[in-house]
């Protein structure tokens, strides 16, 4: 499993992008292999209020459906429009055209608190 090192990961197999106070957010190439064929996103509002933990997204594939959780309390900025259409990007390529949504952090982000690509490869291979 080839993961971009520039990016942090949750135990809820989300990838997170960091760029100052805001965070984009997908999910992981080995999340997307578990759900299967995404045929349906369901993104939040914009400006939608998010406490950390909150599920703000719901993925749907032919074998089930997901909720994506916010890593962090914030305030959605920007969704993927491009799902609604073409939601399969989150199985063609997770890690770039398939984001999800960009939150804007409440306070100050503390990214000690999520795990780097080698903590997550160790953590997802033992899912497997």
């Amino acid at each position: 499993m080839q993961l971009p090192t520039e990016l942090k990961f949750t135990k809820e197999h989300e990838w997170l992008k960091f760029e100052g106070n805001r965070v984009t957010v997908g999910i992981t190439d080995f999340a997307q292999k578990e759900l299967g064929d995404i045929v349906y996103v369901e993104l939040p509002e914009l400006d939608e209020d998010l406490a950390e933990g909150d599920a703000f997204a719901v993925l749907e594939s032919v074998k089930a459906a997901a909720d994506v959780y916010a890593p962090l309390a914030g305030v959605v900025v920007e969704v993927n429009e491009l799902l609604e259409d073409e939601p399969s990007l989150v199985n063609t390529d997770p890690f770039g055209e398939g984001w999800i949504a960009v939150f804007e952090a409440d306070e100050d982000i503390l990214i000690a608190g999520f795990m780097d690509a080698a903590e997550y490869q160790q953590f997802a291979t033992e899912k497997e």
